[in-house]
């Protein structure tokens, strides 16, 4: 098949189709392959698209051409290079920080074409069944796109890692994952003193893009520990409370959330507290440095690689902190 949506031209996915099925065993030593017309009527791509792609395997030593007769399979033995499709939900500052780190550490030693479904469910199906069978891996970010594992079901199983986020459908794939609910009480276990000073705990929760985990440790946390809370799903400035610490996972309410208490005058860090979710450089310094619960995006993206190079079958659940600001 040919994606329309990949960056890749077309004459290089044929290339790699026809690589990736040579180094499965689909295709043998001697074996023939599709006539120039054939592909071209099966793809919907020009001859000249098809004979780029045979002519970039001949020049590759892998196919030969015999006058008459057709491309034929010369080699099998050729140098095949690992070609991973990583799916993102999103890039922002620290999806950029995961994805520097997982190619680094690769090293260069696959291709590696990023792709983007912006918790579009209708996107994500799209970019699956375009992609299925023109990679050697499949590295997923299904979020809480809907009936994300039932299109993650059409790609061969042992080629499937998934990434960020898993859920019970998805259990039997390999991860490198947060676990949200626990990560987000161990922190505020782990802050439980200095949270005593305010009077309640709120924490904003669009529901949109963000993990229900996050909502289900929160809770956890608050009814164990006996302290008040409540979960709102957009903030209004007229509705801030005093002596409240707001935990937001998504930095457009952070932004909400500073402006509005340095509207009324309140010190943060005494008059309300903020506790962040992923830490970024720019959360070191603003407002006098900002708490954030966040994830290792390093060790995720070192981990991720590792699990490639090495076919690893685990699952490994990311490391996770609290880290103190003067934000509370």
């Amino acid at each position: 098949t040919i994606s329309e949506t990949s960056h890749l031209p077309k004459y290089k996915q044929i290339v790699n189709a026809i690589e990736i099925q040579i180094a499965q065993g689909d295709l043998k030593k001697g074996d023939k392959l599709p006539s120039l017309n054939k592909v071209c009527l099966s793809l919907k791509v020009s001859r000249d698209t098809v004979l780029l792609a045979y002519d970039l395997l001949k020049k590759r030593g892998v196919v030969q051409a015999i006058l008459g007769k057709g491309y034929y399979v010369k080699s099998t033995a050729f140098q095949f290079e690992e070609k991973i499709f990583l799916l993102f939900d999103e890039l922002n500052a620290f999806k950029e920080d995961l994805y520097t780190h997982f190619l680094e550490a690769m090293h260069g030693k696959a291709q590696i074409d990023i792709y983007f479904h912006h918790f579009n469910p209708k996107l994500f199906e799209k970019l699956i069944q375009d992609n299925l069978g023109n990679y050697t891996q499949y590295v997923i970010m299904p979020s809480n796109v809907p009936r994300a594992h039932e299109w993650i079901q059409h790609l061969p199983k042992e080629e499937v890692y998934i990434l960020d986020q898993t859920n019970e459908y998805l259990n039997d794939y390999p991860a490198i994952y947060q676990n949200f609910k626990q990560d987000i009480s161990s922190a505020l276990l782990q802050g439980k003193e200095i949270l005593k000073k305010y009077e309640t705990l709120i924490l904003i929760f669009p529901g949109e893009k963000e993990p229900y985990g996050m909502v289900e440790g929160f809770e956890a946390f608050c009814q164990s520990e006996i302290f008040a809370y409540q979960i709102i799903h957009t903030i209004d400035a007229s509705q801030m409370q005093k002596s409240a610490v707001y935990i937001i996972p998504n930095d457009r309410d952070l932004v909400q959330v500073i402006e509005a208490g340095e509207a009324k005058g309140w010190i943060l860090g005494q008059d309300f507290g903020i506790i962040s979710y992923n830490d970024t450089p720019l959360k070191k310094v603003v407002a006098g440095g900002i708490t954030t619960i966040s994830t290792d995006f390093e060790y995720m993206g070192n981990q991720l690689a590792q699990m490639l190079l090495k076919n690893g079958k685990e699952s490994i659940q990311n490391p996770s902190q609290l880290i103190f600001r003067k934000s509370i």
